[in-house]
This record gives structure tokens, C-alpha cells and sequence, in this order.
């Protein structure tokens, strides 16, 4: 009950208080949008900039902790868009946007608090690790997947273009890309440069949160209850049980496996909604999915920790 109380509780009444001031207008829709433009596309790229611009690379980038849980993660792409299409009848398009909201866990909005909150700051590196590969993986993936479903005639060459021009207009694959070119490069950053990047940062988190209450009062859970609740599943319970299973399997340290399995119980995270909206397809589930798995996401987040070691 601790875990839950010390832990769990606080992140989510964040969102809560997010979610309150919008749902009585005292915080409109448009300043949301803008406080999510603001920690989307410049604090977090400038938390994952100067966290992964200073990581220890060798022993943070171990394969059984990146196996672990991008196995987990793909496995609930493909029980997702397979389930979508043959046991609900969902067209490929739709399919595929749904089996991206298994496979995208919301690994910095809560995934990083409530690691830090339960283990300490210390213990992020695995976090930052996994985050690093996570929205290039994730957007590559969903978004090939996609481009094949809805290419007919295209050529290949077409297909690819789209492809990396929808990764790399990404501000958060753009924060990844430059903290790894600093990082493996050894340039050093300006002392103020260096300190202003870190007073962004340091509000990615609670903005993003705060933001993310925000956001979800325009959520309402319609749909397909059946798909939604098949998401909601393979997010919180499979994704983390395959991802532990292997972890154990592969004797993964107790700091990674323990960041593996809470980044990969998290519930889908905003950019599932996005994915959805950007193709115009099974946008309903997605938000759907992301207020309920939110919700429940307390109960499971502090049952997950209860497992651990």
C-alpha cells in the first residue's frame, strides 16, 4: 500500500489537478494545446537531449534489457493488429492504428515519474536506455506498417520517403539524435547552454503530466468497448508479463529489470492518439484507450511494483 500511496498516487494527482481545472474552464483547451506543444517538442527532446548526451552507453545499452522489453512491445503490436483485424473485422489501416496503441506505453509521462518516485533518480539510466530506441522504433514500425497497408501502386521509394519524413520531422527523435551525435562524439556543451537546457527539463515532467489531465477531458470512452478493452490488456498486463518472463529468462540486473517491466506496464501514451488522428483512423479507441488506461494504470502500476524485487 505504500508503493501506491508514496509512489503511484502522487504522478496521478498531477493529472488529476490537469484534469480538473480544464473539466471547470478554469484552464482552457487552447492553453493545453500550448502547454503540450511546449513539452513535446521543446522540454521532453530537452530532457532525452541531455539525458542520453550524458549516459554511459556501454553499460546502459545491454541487449537482454532492449530484448526484454522491444520483445514485449512488438508482440503487442502484432496481438494487436492481428486481433483488430481477424476477431473484430477491423480494415488493415484501422487494424494497424489499433496495434500501434499496444505497442506505444507512455514511457516518459509515466513511465520515468514512477520509476524515480519508487527507485530513485539512479535508477533512470535503463529508463533512458529504452526511451532512447522507443519513439524511433515505435514510429518506424507503426508508421512502415501503415505506409505498406495504404500504399496500393505506390513504389517502394515513395513508401521510404514517407517513412523517414514523418520520423524525422519529430522533435523527439530529433532530441535523441543530438544527444547521441554529443554523446558519442565527446563535444562538449557550453556551461550556459548546457544549465538552460537543464532548467527546461527539469519542467518537462510536471508540465507534461499537468498537460496530459489536461488533454484527457476531451477523451470520452466510445467505441468498441471489446477492442478497447483488449488494448487496455495487452498494454498493462501482457507487454510487462512477456517483457519480466524474459527478463528472468536473460538474468537482466534487478535496476533494469525492474525499469523494463514499469516502462512496459505503462497505459498507451498521447502519441498512440496522434498516430491515430494523423492517418484519420480509429481515433475513438485510441482516446478511448488512453483515458481508461490511464485510470487503471494506478491499480496495475502499484500491483506491478508488489511483484517485483
Amino acid at each position: 500500500m505504500s508503493a501506491l500511496l508514496d509512489v503511484v498516487l502522487p504522478v496521478f494527482v498531477v493529472i488529476g489537478a490537469g484534469y480538473a481545472v480544464v473539466w471547470l474552464g478554469w484552464f482552457n483547451a487552447a492553453s493545453v494545446e500550448g502547454l503540450l506543444r511546449f513539452t513535446q517538442n521543446f522540454a521532453i527532446p530537452c530532457l532525452l537531449f541531455t539525458a542520453i548526451s550524458q549516459l554511459d552507453l556501454g553499460q546502459s545499452f545491454n541487449a537482454p534489457l532492449l530484448i526484454s522489453f522491444y520483445a514485449g512491445a512488438l508482440a503487442g503490436f502484432g496481438i494487436g493488429t492481428m486481433a483488430a483485424r481477424l476477431v473484430f473485422g477491423r480494415d488493415w489501416p484501422e487494424a494497424i492504428a489499433i496495434g500501434f496503441c499496444c505497442l506505444f506505453s507512455n514511457t516518459v509521462l509515466l513511465g520515468l515519474p514512477i520509476t524515480e518516485r519508487a527507485y530513485g533518480a539512479g535508477a533512470l539510466s535503463a529508463n533512458f536506455a529504452i526511451i532512447a530506441l522507443h519513439s524511433p522504433v515505435c514510429y518506424a514500425v507503426g508508421i512502415t506498417a501503415m505506409e505498406i497497408a495504404r500504399a496500393g501502386g505506390t513504389s517502394r521509394r515513395a513508401v521510404l520517403g514517407k517513412v523517414l519524413k514523418a520520423m524525422f520531422s519529430n522533435a523527439l527523435i530529433i532530441g535523441i539524435g543530438l544527444g547521441f551525435i554529443v554523446n558519442l562524439t565527446g563535444l562538449a556543451v557550453p556551461d550556459t547552454l548546457g544549465e538552460g537546457l537543464e532548467l527546461i527539463a527539469r519542467a518537462a515532467l510536471p508540465a507534461a503530466l499537468f498537460g496530459l489531465g489536461g488533454v484527457l477531458v476531451q477523451y470520452r470512452p466510445e467505441g468498441d468497448l471489446r477492442v478497447i478493452a483488449m488494448v487496455v490488456a495487452v498494454s498493462l498486463v501482457v507487454h510487462p508479463a512477456i517483457t519480466m518472463a524474459l527478463a528472468r529468462v536473460q538474468a537482466l540486473p534487478v535496476d533494469a529489470l525492474r525499469s523494463a517491466v514499469i516502462t512496459g506496464a505503462m497505459a498507451p501514451g498521447i502519441n498512440t492518439y496522434i498516430f491515430a488522428n494523423m492517418y484519420g483512423v480509429a481515433r475513438r479507441v485510441a482516446a478511448s484507450a488512453v483515458l481508461i488506461g490511464t485510470a487503471l494504470s494506478i491499480l496495475t502500476a502499484w500491483l506491478w511494483l508488489g511483484l517485483l524485487p
